[in-house]
C-alpha cells in the first residue's frame, strides 16, 4: 500500500463507534441507545436544545462518563479499557468555561499540554519549547506568553486552551460548547483555529449558522436520543428546526460558503 493509499485509509477509518450507548444518573436514563460512527479526520457537530444530553454523550467519548449499556470504541478498543493518561495521549478537550484557577502565565497553561506524553517530574526539552512557542503563535498570543492566564479575556483564554491542545498533539479534540460566552468574531477564531488542526474534531454547539459553516456532519439530540446524524443539508431542515427547537426559520443558502444559511422568525416563530 502507497503513502497515498495509507493515509486516505486512515482518514476514512472509523475512530468512533458506539452501538445502543446509554447512560443513566440512578432512574433517569440521560442517553438513550444511541448508535452512530465517527470517521477519522471528520468535523462532527452535536447540536439540540439545552438538556438534549450532548455534554453528557461528549463526556463518555473522553472517558468521564461510563456508559451504562451499549459500547463505544475509541479506536477499535472499547473507551473505559483505556488508562486516563492513555485517552489524554489521543483525546484534546476543551470545555465551555475556560479553567479560572490556573495562578500562572500562558506559557505554563500552554505547556500543560505536554503533560500526557513525559515522565512524571521530567524537564521540558528544546523541542517542548519550541513546541509551546509555535502554538501560542498559531493563536496569535505572542503578546500574552507571560501574562497571567486570569487577566485574560474569555475570548483569549479559550485561544489559549487550543494551544494548549496544539502542544498535546492529540488525534481528537472535544469541544464542550467553547463558544458560548464569546462574541461573533471570537467563536468564529476559535472554531477556525480548530478545524486548522486538521484532525478530528467534535464539538457541541449552539449557533446553527455557524454549524453550518464549519461541520461535515451533525448529530441533532433530543431529550437523550439521536433524532437526525448525517450532512447539514439533511438535518438542519425547516421540520427538524420546527419539531426540535420549536422554532420557525427558512432555510436558503449562505453568501459566504457552501453551507446553509438560516433565518429565524423571531416574531411569530414560537411554536
Amino acid at each position: 500500500m502507497s503513502s497515498v493509499e495509507k493515509n486516505q485509509s486512515k482518514t476514512n477509518s472509523v475512530i468512533f463507534s458506539a452501538h445502543e450507548l446509554s447512560w443513566r444518573v440512578g432512574d433517569h436514563a440521560i442517553l438513550k441507545k444511541l448508535s452512530f460512527d465517527i470517521s477519522n479526520g471528520e468535523f462532527v457537530g452535536i447540536i439540540g436544545p439545552n438538556g438534549a444530553g450532548k455534554s453528557s454523550l461528549l463526556r463518555c467519548l473522553y472517558g468521564k462518563n461510563t456508559p451504562s449499556n451499549g459500547t463505544l470504541t475509541f479506536q477499535s478498543k472499547m473507551v473505559q479499557d483505556f488508562t486516563r493518561r492513555e485517552l489524554a495521549q489521543s483525546i484534546a478537550v476543551v470545555v465551555q468555561e475556560p479553567p479560572t484557577n490556573f495562578d500562572m502565565n500562558v506559557s505554563d497553561v500552554v505547556a500543560m499540554g505536554l503533560i500526557p506524553h513525559r515522565p512524571l517530574l521530567s524537564f521540558s526539552t528544546r523541542h517542548d519549547l519550541e513546541l509551546i512557542e509555535r502554538a501560542i503563535e498559531e493563536v496569535e498570543l505572542q503578546d500574552k506568553a507571560n501574562a497571567d492566564f486570569n487577566t485574560l479575556s474569555g475570548g483569549e483564554k479559550q485561544r489559549v486552551m487550543i494551544a494548549r491542545a496544539i502542544v498535546q498533539q492529540p488525534d481528537v479534540l472535544i469541544l464542550d460548547e467553547p463558544t458560548n460566552h464569546l462574541d461573533v468574531k471570537h467563536q468564529i477564531e476559535v472554531l477556525q483555529l480548530a478545524k486548522n488542526m486538521g484532525i478530528t474534531v467534535i464539538l457541541s454547539i449552539h449557533d446553527l449558522n455557524i454549524a453550518s459553516a464549519f461541520c461535515d456532519r451533525l448529530l441533532l439530540m433530543d431529550e437523550g436520543e439521536i433524532l437526525a446524524n448525517g450532512s447539514c443539508a439533511n438535518v438542519l431542515t425547516t421540520e427538524n428546526l420546527q419539531s426540535v427547537f420549536k422554532i420557525k426559520a427558512t432555510i436558503d443558502g449562505h453568501p459566504f460558503h457552501q453551507g446553509q444559511r438560516i433565518t429565524y422568525d423571531f416574531l411569530g416563530g414560537m411554536q
